[in-house]
């Protein structure tokens, strides 16, 4: 059997997720543009932290540089949607022409609710609220958690919501209401029937479908992966996935394959077999990943565990949860992407009165020559950041090499 490279298995990862285009001054991306991309990776992740722009808005810079975040806005709201807001990997922005896949979680918090939900509608001063939060809504229109009162008691935590803001996340979840769009991040939640478009296919598919779908879709968007990350992508459990990936290769939809991994070691991995050709090409050099950018720490091409050690031999700190002390790298790094690797990675947050970049540690990883070539497209990445975000000046605080930021500054 063929073992493939580590280099082709990357090359083809970052095709799977249109991260490896070669950088270019191209016209701002327009609405179709970003649908696409956005159906091509399956979904976006939705995420509070705003040191620079959120998470939804940095996974497709990462890939098609500054565009107007509120075109994506736009694709999830209004009368033309063609997004809308789910559950699959997280709270995501999913295409909404797999909007039926959401129905047999819908249908199942409906009949039994979680555990949280369940002590919570015991109450029945709860189940009271939640009849007359859906009913201001229906007399109404869209609302805010903000236009509800609140109960008076002081919360420490984003998760200890008030009553009215855990009665529309349970008629969320159990898809009564849907996301009309938001209002400065705040959700507007309004009635299901008056957001889905009448085009939207409403047929419920059963656990077993739903399941198979979601394994091929997490296959074909990683390239290539082990069995159990083509469930890590729409995070599911590989007690429910494995049967998923072997009926999958038994039907000849996945197929194994040897792949060397980032440590030297091989493994068995499995690939959809629309990838196979591409793998080909990559593994012959026809297939080149020539981009350069900055990923979120959310991003799409991070989500199955370990991954990033797999395939890069670079581990992700998420570290923006951690004490300040305990902190390695800093808040929050977005890794540095180059060609077919992960370079380093740098913790920036934008000073939105002054419109200063600021880059409060920037790293190498151990054994990266900073040579002109990764200077040069690091460079123009930066830019294309900086205009992303409105920013007029960059400030490097700390750099490990200190040469690498002197370098990087004296190119821009």
């Amino acid at each position: 059997m063929t073992t493939y490279p580590v280099t082709a298995l990357r090359t083809l990862a970052l095709f799977a997720q249109n991260l490896h285009i070669a950088n270019e001054n191209d016209l701002q991306p327009d609405p179709e543009t970003i649908y696409r991309l956005v159906d091509r990776i399956g979904c976006v992740q939705i995420d509070t932290l705003h040191m620079v722009r959120r998470s939804q808005y940095l996974v497709p810079w990462s890939r098609l540089g500054a565009f107007d975040p509120t075109i994506l806005d736009a694709l999830a709201s209004g009368p033309e949607r063609r997004l809308f807001e789910g559950r699959q990997h997280a709270a995501c922005i999913i295409p909404l022409s797999e909007y039926r896949y959401q129905l047999p979680h819908q249908r199942r918090v409906r009949e039994d609710p979680a555990d949280f939900s369940r002590t919570w509608l015991s109450d029945p001063n709860n189940v009271a609220l939640t009849r007359s939060v859906l009913a201001r809504i229906q007399q109404e229109g869209a609302l805010r958690t903000s236009d509800f009162d609140g109960d008076g008691h002081k919360r420490s935590s984003w998760w200890d919501w008030k009553p009215a803001k855990h009665a529309l996340e349970q008629l969320f979840a159990r898809g009564d209401l849907m996301i009309a769009g938001r209002d400065k991040f705040q959700r507007r939640y309004d009635l299901t029937e008056r957001v889905l478009p009448k085009w939207v296919d409403t047929h419920e598919p059963g656990a077993t479908e739903r399941d198979r779908f979601w394994v091929e879709r997490g296959a074909k968007a990683l390239g290539a992966c082990l069995p159990r990350h083509a469930g890590d992508y729409t995070w599911m459990g590989v007690s429910r996935s494995r049967p998923m990936v072997e009926a999958l290769v038994r039907d000849g939809i996945l197929i194994s394959i040897q792949g060397s991994l980032a440590n030297g070691q091989t493994a068995e991995l499995v690939i959809h077999r629309d990838n196979l050709p591409l793998l080909e090409q990559a593994s012959d050099g026809a297939l080149r990943a020539m981009r350069t950018t900055f990923l979120s720490p959310f991003d799409n091409l991070l989500w199955a565990a370990r991954r990033d050690e797999i395939f890069w031999g670079f581990h992700q700190a998420l570290e923006c949860y951690l004490p300040a002390h305990k902190r390695v790298y800093g808040y929050l790094c977005l890794p540095i992407l180059h060609r077919d690797r992960l370079i380093g990675r740098f913790d920036p947050k934008l000073e939105r009165k002054t419109r200063i970049l600021r880059i409060k540690a920037l790293y190498l990883e151990p054994g990266v020559r900073p040579d002109e070539e990764l200077l040069r497209d690091t460079a123009f990445a930066m830019r294309d950041f900086m205009t992303f975000h409105e920013a007029s000046e960059l400030v490097i605080e700390h750099s490990q090499p200190a040469a690498f930021g002197k370098k990087l500054m004296s190119v821009l």
